[in-house]
């Protein structure tokens, strides 16, 4: 490994020729390691991790027509990384006999369990002419071990095949080879103090909540770096609405009520969009209670990483009741333990923060998602298939009361009820669901269906009744096996429905 010293004094450590010039930039960006390797072959590679992930992984695939992306498909010969990143994790394994397996195995560590990011460039390397090293049966199986659960491994060596040999070999040779050690987190760097004057949109969707949400605008009157604007979307049903509720005009910025009359919380986000003139936007849930730097810290951690999306810690109450004093000291159990960054796996409209331009590329959320679930899992992967590193942030933190009642999940339940008495969903579009309810939930299927492959559908198909059938009370698996051809028609139904939200395309 060769070193790089940046102006800022941090050493780099490098293989092959990147192009020079580009360095300092991505020094100062989210990334942690650096590489051009979808474009050298890599781009998809080692695609048996599906059978750990299925399709719930955001990273599963690599992503397509973006000059920056995060990517863990590194090229072992062409890359970069911080020196200190390369010694917390200790560089490549040497267990893996393939160059590129250490290769990949690095980058993954980093991604999922170290919090560093690895960034594919284009163009930072040229075109690889080196031949890519096969990863052996073995070295697969030895991955499988070291990372994850033995069930997982069971379940790879089902889908790969009972009847081949070259599996069963490497499945009994990777035997020896134990869990690996949990590598130590990269330290989240200092936040630096906010840059200029930013404007700050707060959104509120809100339903039958409304004495919650008085005590959100409340919160955020209090911050340290309080928002320019707040936008609260009502729909309170006009019989249960307090003719009270948001009087208050002494607040220090704008504070905009819209009563909503169409339906979902997805609807909500679009019509709080069209009123935000914020630089930044933050999406809440109406049920969360947050600290006073809660919205200085998403700014700051924005700036100091220059990214363009993160997502929030949210920890949730024992019980509605709860306050800061009881978030607080959660967070004093959890420890170090909390501070990391890197790459968020998960988005949540409940405590997110986004630059408005990214908002507005996506123009907002899917309303395919409404009267069902999977909305802000989509909204955070779309942001990343643009290219944006869309940070975990231990920082802003809140308190999710999640009370009994009311919420647009009020909606959904409905969801629950099939027959007569069932109120039509959104996602059951001009075929109303009748005798068999769809299971998994539709919407969460469509997301499925929407970003990932058809061959991984059906490996998630595979995994689901896999975990149906032997996940549980062993003394329940015939009386599982006779409800089978059951859950597998409504199954169907979900994908029947997903795919009719597909043939829509995305709406907003």
């Amino acid at each position: 490994m060769k070193e790089y010293r940046t102006t800022s004094g941090e050493v780099l450590l490098y293989q092959g020729k990147p192009d020079f010039s580009r360095i300092e930039e991505l020094s100062i960006g989210a990334g942690d390691l650096w590489h051009s390797a979808l474009d050298q072959g890599y781009r998809d590679l080692f695609p048996e991790i599906v059978f750990q992930t299925a399709v719930f992984w955001w990273y599963v695939n690599d992503f397509k027509n973006v000059d920056t992306c995060i990517s863990w498909r590194i090229n072992p010969d062409a890359f970069i990384v911080r020196k200190s990143v390369w010694d917390t994790i200790g560089g490549f394994d040497l267990d893996y006999s393939s160059k590129t397996l250490q290769g990949l195995e690095f980058a993954y560590q980093c991604l999922r369990n170290a919090g560093a990011i690895p960034m594919y460039v284009k163009g930072l390397f040229e075109g690889s002419t080196t031949p890519i090293v096969p990863i052996s049966v073995a070295d697969r199986y030895i991955f499988f071990r070291k990372n994850f659960k033995v069930d997982h491994t069971f379940f790879m060596l089902y889908r790969k095949g009972f009847w081949c040999i070259a599996e069963w070999q490497g499945f009994f040779k990777s035997r020896k080879y134990h869990k690996r050690a949990l590598v130590e987190v990269i330290p989240p760097r200092d936040l630096q103090p906010i840059v200029g004057n930013p404007k700050v949109s707060y959104i509120i969707p809100t339903m039958l909540r409304q004495d919650f949400t008085e005590q959100l605008i409340l919160d955020l009157s209090k911050q340290t770096y309080p928002p320019t604007q707040v936008v609260v979307v009502d729909a309170t049903p006009q019989q249960h609405r307090n003719p009270n509720a948001y009087q208050n005009n002494n607040y220090p910025f704008e504070l905009v009520v819209q009563w909503q009359e169409t339906k979902g919380s997805c609807r909500a986000r679009n019509e709080a969009i069209a009123l935000c003139t914020g630089d930044y936007f933050i999406f809440g849930d109406d049920d969360i209670c947050i600290p006073g730097d809660f919205i200085e810290n998403h700014i700051r951690i924005l700036q100091t990483y220059h990214s363009g999306a993160c997502n929030g810690f949210d920890i949730r109450a024992d019980h509605p009741e709860q306050n800061l004093i009881d978030l607080n000291r959660k967070l004093d159990e959890l420890g170090v333990s909390r501070w990391k960054v890197g790459a968020t796996p998960i988005f949540s409209n409940a405590n997110s923060c986004v630059k408005k331009e990214y908002v507005d590329q996506l123009v907002g959320n899917d309303i395919n998602f409404d009267g069902g679930y999977g909305e802000d899992g989509d909204f955070g992967l779309s942001l990343v298939k643009l290219g944006v590193p869309v940070l975990f942030n231990p920082f802003s933190v809140n308190l999710h009361l999640k009370p009994s009642s009311g919420g647009y999940r009020w909606w959904g339940m409905q969801s629950k009820i099939v027959g007569r008495k069932r109120k039509k969903q959104p996602w059951e579009l001009d075929v109303p669901v009748k005798m068999v309810r769809p299971v998994p939930s539709p919407t969460v299927m469509y997301g499925f269906v929407k970003h990932f492959t058809p061959q991984q559908l059906i490996e998630y198909k595979q995994k689901y009744f896999f975990l149906y059938l032997f996940k549980g009370s062993k003394w329940s698996i015939p009386f599982r096996f006779f409800k089978l051809p059951y859950r597998n028609w409504q199954f169907k139904k979900s994908v029947f429905y997903a795919k009719k939200l597909i043939n829509l395309g995305v709406r907003h």
